[in-house]
């Protein structure tokens, strides 16, 4: 058992890094071609999914939250009933 869990987590991690691969859209891959980064996970699967990991996927773009426009005070019920 203790000789299958570390087969078992490096084939979850190869099949991770291969969908990863495959699923990231053309041009978006960092530093090497997709069909490379396929190669390189495929023949040496720990090594070449780390260098993935930590070269290779597209980042993440930045999620912004729309800013709010400043409201004015007539915009403002409290302030309107107030007066």
């Amino acid at each position: 058992m203790r000789s299958v869990l570390p087969a078992l987590l490096l084939l979850a991690f190869t099949v991770y890094c291969v969908v990863s691969i495959v699923q990231a859209p053309d041009g978006q891959l960092r530093s090497l071609p997709k069909w490379a980064w396929l190669l390189l996970v495929l023949f040496f699967p720990l090594a070449g999914g780390l260098a993935y990991v930590l070269a290779g996927r597209p980042l993440a773009a930045a999620v912004r939250r729309p800013r709010q426009a400043p409201r004015g005070p007539d915009d403002d019920e409290d302030f309107l009933r107030g007066l």
